[in-house]
Parts: C-alpha cells; sequence; structure tokens
C-alpha cells in the first residue's frame, strides 16, 4: 500500500521539480492528506498569494526555491530557499510571493476527538 501519492518512489527527486511556476497562478500538488497530516507542494508566481486564513493543525514551511513573505498574526517573515517557518494551528497567516518562489508545506492535525 503506498501512502505518498503523485510522486516517484525509489529514487533520487529534487523536490522544486516537482512543481512548475506558472505565471499568474498558484500551483499545489498534494502528496498526502488523511486526518493526520497532509504534505502539499506549491509553486507561487511573482505576486500571488494566500490571503489571511488558519489552520487547525500546526504547520510547517519549506522554502525550496526563491524567497517567500510569510505573515503570521500581523509580523512578516522572509524565508529563502533551504529556510523554515512554523505556523501554529488557529494563528492568522498568510504567505505572499514577491517572486517566484515553491515550498512543502507539512500540517500535522489534531487527534480526533472520541
Amino acid at each position: 500500500m503506498a501512502y505518498l501519492e503523485n510522486i516517484a518512489r525509489g529514487q533520487v527527486l529534487k523536490l522544486a521539480d516537482e512543481v512548475v511556476t506558472t505565471p499568474g497562478k498558484t500551483i499545489c500538488k498534494t502528496l498526502v492528506k488523511n486526518d493526520a497530516v497532509a504534505v502539499l507542494l506549491f509553486a507561487f508566481s511573482r505576486g500571488k498569494e494566500l490571503r489571511t486564513h488558519t489552520s487547525e493543525g500546526d504547520a510547517m514551511v519549506l522554502v525550496l526555491e526563491g524567497c517567500g513573505e510569510f505573515t503570521l498574526d500581523g509580523t512578516k517573515h522572509v524565508c529563502h530557499a533551504g529556510e523554515s517557518i512554523v505556523i501554529p494551528a488557529d494563528l492568522p497567516h498568510s504567505v505572499y510571493a514577491g517572486e517566484d518562489f515553491k515550498m512543502m508545506l507539512t500540517i500535522v492535525f489534531p487527534p480526533e476527538k472520541k
């Protein structure tokens, strides 16, 4: 059984090559999404953004290529390729692409209450 989708197995990959930056668009490729975790690859073209929102899980961003601006509860952070930022659950945040950039987003969701 495969848990990761949309990605080759058993070979060396450059994650930044798994999504293509397209002018005027934000591209998202889902590698896994279930009740516990989501792993997504994003390619943002210059000027694109994800407006302020929240997530029910803790999120960790790894910038793969370029540079992205992340505003967490009103405070702006700039992350370059190879850098990460952790966004706590329920914290208002947004993403802005001042230039083309790519990132991997991992969200860990809270356990379901029984």
